[in-house]
């Protein structure tokens, strides 16, 4: 497995909103996982990353992105902004948050508004070390390590979530029966089939960006109100890549706050079973009644 190291176990997480567990699992053809995901009961954060770029590298990149990411939001928190480690490191300088793109109706409070500039600028901060890195590597722009980043983040308790997502790894919410997909593909397969194109297709791991190869990164940023008995599913394509919304339904239509490893470890399984070449993990939420 190299360098990897799964930056959180797979047991019971308690958070505010419910409970959480995790699994990833290399798959059946890889011999490394370049998967990783992250809970933290703390600060309500879940976050999912499947990191590309040579076997090594990848498992670098997603480790990378989830803890610079969370170190950003815990040093926003305490007003102190993370400083470089290197101090050859350029220092690092947010964009602009465009509110009006990201709020058209203006229906955002001000706390809501601090939230979604600060997970703007986190997955900035995040971007912008790793393709320093690659930089000092002497990777060209597009190349050397990078990672889908897909996450949810609950600022205060009873409020709603805060969703940010990079790639292709995927957010669901299953309520009253009905599978929802939150997130949306960043991938030229997708943009394809929005536009109508007809086969054939672009191959579905094409990402249209992602976290590390260039110096800009636009993550999408949403708000999700939670209801009570939600589940959430944050996973890599190597999870859905060969299932059926279907079968994901099924099993996340059984789980309670008791169940989540045996529903992940089914959800693993699953995607074993329906031809997944890649690695998998799977995180579950199960919000409180």
């Amino acid at each position: 497995m190299g360098n990897w190291k799964q930056l959180s176990p797979s047991t019971l997480h308690y958070l505010d909103m419910g409970v959480a567990y995790g699994l990833t699992d290399v798959g059946t053809v890889r011999d490394a996982n370049q998967d990783n995901f992250f809970i933290a009961p703390d600060m309500g954060l879940v976050v999912v990353a499947d990191g590309m770029g040579g076997h090594e590298a990848g498992e670098i990149a997603s480790a990378d992105a989830i803890t610079l990411l969370h170190s950003f939001i815990q040093a926003a928190q305490s007003e102190a902004p993370p400083a470089p480690s290197d101090a050859t490191v350029p220092a690092f300088h947010a964009s602009a948050f465009d509110p009006v793109q990201a709020d058209p109706d203006a229906t955002w409070t001000d706390a809501t508004m601090r939230a979604m500039i600060t997970l703007h600028d986190a997955v900035e901060f995040a971007n912008d070390r790793m393709y320093q890195t690659n930089r000092a590597n002497n990777q060209a722009d597009g190349a050397g390590m990078g990672t889908t980043l897909t996450g949810m983040w609950q600022v205060a308790p009873h409020g709603p979530v805060f969703i940010f997502h990079v790639g292709d790894s995927r957010l669901y919410c299953f309520r009253h029966g009905r599978l929802t997909q939150l997130t949306r593909d960043q991938t030229l397969y997708q943009q394809a089939l929005e536009a109508g194109m007809r086969e054939p297709l672009p191959a579905r791991n094409l990402l249209l960006q992602a976290l590390g190869p260039a110096p800009g990164v636009k993550p999408d940023l949403q708000t999700q109100a939670m209801a009570p008995g939600d589940v959430y599913l944050l996973c890599s394509d190597g999870l859905y890549g060969n299932s059926t919304p279907e079968s994901i339904a099924n099993i996340l239509s059984l789980a309670s706050r008791d169940n989540l490893p045996q529903c992940c470890a089914e959800l693993v399984a699953m995607a074993k079973r329906d031809g997944s070449r890649d690695n998998i993990t799977a995180v579950l939420v199960r919000c409180n009644d």
